[in-house]
């Protein structure tokens, strides 16, 4: 096999004429991609005979009536709390909401509700739990946080003919699927505008909810989004490289993840922007026809998982720590305000998954050796963050720092953009549940990042409900919307804290109290 310099010289894309580790990994996915291709035939076979049985229907089963007394009813549309109320839901719907004085006898079951606080489900707008081979643990679990409504990000056509045939688990016990993709728009099937506009043709077909963008040439993403668009669709996901993301905002890209995914949105946060984007590769890792290949897709995905789900180190060289530096000591937060107000005006909404980058550049802080589920955690997630951990610590002090610093920008970031009006959803970037990764500590980082309490529920509530054009069904407790809510212990409002409270859990009308979820917990991971 070459050496990096002659795989690089090979697969040679356009770009400054030296190449980050970044590019030369992506030039061996490139390598690696063509000889899988060479034995795609048998490999079809293989897979063909190895198809699991399909997945057992499920359903939500119906709720009888419940009504739950002496609640604080907390309305996160206008920040307003309301004592002394009570909850009447029935097949899955908020029936009435009354005060509890007022209350007609109904023969539904009565739960005391006194000194809690009545507020809507949290919502995950990015998971990927849908992609276990066993969801029950991850779906209980996210259940288990006050999670009622979860945003699958990553789709296929295999996934969205489960859900027609209602075969993704998702019982009283799992969270309502609230959208999903089909497959990741890449350059295996959107090579180019005509590609594109038929992978999403085919995607609508399958009956995916939106699509999810992950790397494309230039073109190709702006006709992505203007396809999707004419089609009445969202499009999400990261931007390409060569993507600046201004332009994404001012093309109405609908849901940016992450803040768009590697260092670029910090070079275009730099008072020195032109010339940092000078020196960063834009191209994209390999030449057309790697694409064509046989299982080409399927080889890249795994591989690109595999390697770039660890900590940042592993994928990032000394010219790109260079450029980092750079950016972050020209940093301008009037570029970041503008760019903040640019997204209001085109209507792009942010996905930060804030303890999902928190995890990738600064994996060895101490909340990964503090968060009580890391001794309750499967065997695989201890021991990828011990991995994780150590692999990073290995890594120059300086590099670290830059990284360190990487995140906490992030951070920043987030909370400017919010405050010059760009509506802010909360999500993980999590399989159900990760060590340092619940939803209750994304809550904290938004809540670090400058936004209020109720700021950071709305980002789990009414944000949601508006994206997804379901206000009238969810993100608040009023009649008619669906009968996901939660009881807390303490004021949501009062502190970020709060919302991590949770004493009861109340699913399509479900009554789950919080010791029963974690009872369910433990005996899936004694079984797992």
């Amino acid at each position: 096999m070459p050496a990096d310099g002659d795989e690089a010289a090979e697969l040679e894309v356009e770009g400054p004429s030296r190449v980050s580790s970044r590019r030369r990994f992506l030039a061996r996915a490139g390598v690696g991609v063509a000889l899988v291709g060479l034995g795609a035939a048998g490999a079809e076979a293989i897979r063909a005979a190895t198809v699991s049985e399909p997945r057992p229907r499920a359903v939500v089963a119906p709720s009888s009536a419940v009504r739950i007394d002496g609640v604080t009813v907390v309305d996160p549309a206008d920040g307003s709390r309301v004592a002394g109320r009570s909850i009447l839901v029935d097949g899955g719907r908020v029936r009435a909401v009354t005060a509890t004085a007022d209350a007609p006898s109904s023969g539904a079951r009565v739960i005391d509700g006194t000194g809690r606080f009545a507020v809507p489900g949290y919502n995950e707008m990015h998971t990927h739990v849908l992609q276990l081979p066993d969801t029950e643990l991850g779906l209980t679990l996210m259940l288990a946080q006050g999670i009622t409504g979860m945003r699958q990000m990553e789709g296929s056509p295999e996934l969205l003919a489960d859900r027609a045939q209602q075969r993704l688990g998702l019982d009283e016990y799992a969270p309502q699927l609230l959208g999903m993709p089909g497959d990741l728009l890449l350059p295996f099937n959107a090579a180019s505008v005509e590609g594109v506009r038929e992978e999403i043709a085919r995607q609508w077909d399958q009956g995916a909810d939106f699509i999810k963008m992950i790397l494309t040439e230039p073109e190709v993403f702006f006709a992505a989004v203007d396809e999707v668009h004419r089609r009445g669709l969202r499009i999400a996901g990261h931007l390409p490289p060569a993507v600046h993301i201004e332009d994404a905002a001012a093309a109405g890209f609908d849901s940016i993840e992450h803040l768009g995914t590697g260092q670029s949105v910090f070079l275009t946060l730099s008072s020195e922007s032109q010339a940092l984007w000078a020196q960063e590769p834009t191209g994209l890792p390999f030449q057309a026809w790697v694409a064509r290949l046989p299982f080409a897709a399927e080889f890249f995905d795994a591989f690109l998982k595999e390697s770039f789900l660890g900590p940042a180190t592993s994928t990032t060289d000394e010219a790109q720590i260079a450029l980092l530096r750079r950016a972050f000591e020209t940093y301008s937060e009037e570029r970041t305000d503008a760019l903040g107000r640019s997204f209001a005006d085109n209507g792009v909404w942010h996905c930060p998954t804030l303890v999902g980058l928190r995890g990738k550049y600064r994996p060895d802080g101490p909340e990964f050796r503090e968060d009580p589920w890391l001794q309750r955690a499967p065997a695989d997630q201890r021991e990828r963050q011990q991995a994780d951990a150590e692999a990073f610590r290995a890594a120059p002090q300086a590099d670290r720092d830059v990284l360190h610093e990487y995140y906490e920008r992030c951070v920043r970031t987030v909370g400017r953009i919010a405050a010059a009006g760009t509506r802010i959803m909360s999500g993980t970037d999590t399989s159900g549940r990760g060590v340092a990764r619940s939803i209750h500590e994304e809550f904290r980082e938004l809540g670090r990042a400058g936004l209020s309490p109720l700021e950071v529920l709305r980002s789990t509530t009414t944000a949601p409900a508006e994206y997804l054009g379901r206000g009238d069904r969810m993100g608040r407790i009023v009649p008619g919307a669906d009968a996901d809510l939660l009881l807390l212990a303490a004021d949501p409002l009062q502190s970020v804290e709060n919302l991590a409270t949770v004493c009861t859990v109340v699913r399509a009308g479900h009554v789950h109290p919080i010791d029963a979820l974690d009872a369910r917990v433990g005996a899936l991971l004694a079984t797992a």
